[in-house]
């Protein structure tokens, strides 16, 4: 009788063997984005932003307590919804993300996995709640583009859409002609996860640290992995 890790080995493995197209999410599996440049100081920033305007309460303290920098910004434009304000937060948001990318950590066995997966013939696209552009210039800096291009859908100004919406997902299945089923996201977050159900794509959930992978199977996660070396293992035997 197999064991239940060996259960988990067959169950990665099957995943891994059945994708034709495999969605990314970008800060996680890729990269940790502000591993130099935190989100929490990003999000204190745009918080500090709009109370300089004297917009302070257009935040609850719950919103603000989260310091995450994205969850600000849907809290903004769902009181102003497609207002300039919203518009010049997301490009401040932009901004510090391009800063982040310079100082991006990899991580491990990231790009040697996409490099790899394409080399099969694989199609890839990112599916990402941060800007395209900081996504291209990611890329185009760790010479990653080419295995995506022009595959890259990122946070558009229908900032209602970001994920756990599936739409970014719809986007790229759409442009690539995939099947749902065919395809495989892979995410390190609630959000990714429920984006995933929803648009019917098996899901694989990446965690650095145990506090992620307890999120990941408190939403629902059955498949999750601590590193990306098992998946190109099974790629390479």
């Amino acid at each position: 009788m197999a064991t239940e890790s060996e259960n988990q080995a067959e169950g990665l493995a099957d995943l891994i063997r059945s994708a034709r197209v495999v969605l990314w999410d970008f800060d996680g599996p890729i990269c940790r984005l502000f591993a130099g440049h935190s989100a929490e100081s990003v999000a204190d920033g745009l918080v500090e932003w709009l109370a300089s305007r004297g917009l302070r309460g257009l935040v609850t303290e719950t919103e603000r307590d989260s310091l995450d920098p994205h969850l600000v910004l849907r809290a903004v434009d769902r009181r102003h919804p497609g207002s300039d304000l919203v518009a010049e937060l997301e490009e401040r948001l932009t901004k510090e993300e391009l800063r982040a990318a310079a100082t991006a950590m990899p991580t491990a066995y990231a790009d040697i996995l996409i490099q790899t997966w394409r080399a099969r013939g694989v199609r890839m696209a990112v599916t990402t709640n941060n800007s395209p552009r900081v996504v291209r210039a990611y890329l185009d800096d760790r010479g990653l583009t080419p295995c995506f291009a022009p595959h890259i859908y990122g946070r558009t100004k229908d900032l209602h859409r970001l994920k756990p919406d599936p739409h970014c997902l719809n986007r790229a299945l759409n442009a690539m002609g995939a099947a749902p089923a065919a395809a495989l996201m892979i995410g390190d977050s609630p959000t990714d996860f429920e984006a995933a159900e929803s648009a019917g794509v098996p899901f694989l959930g990446y965690a650095r640290n145990a506090r992620k992978a307890k999120l990941l199977t408190e939403a629902g996660a059955s498949c999750v992995v601590g590193s990306l070396r098992p998946l190109l293992e099974i790629l390479r035997h």
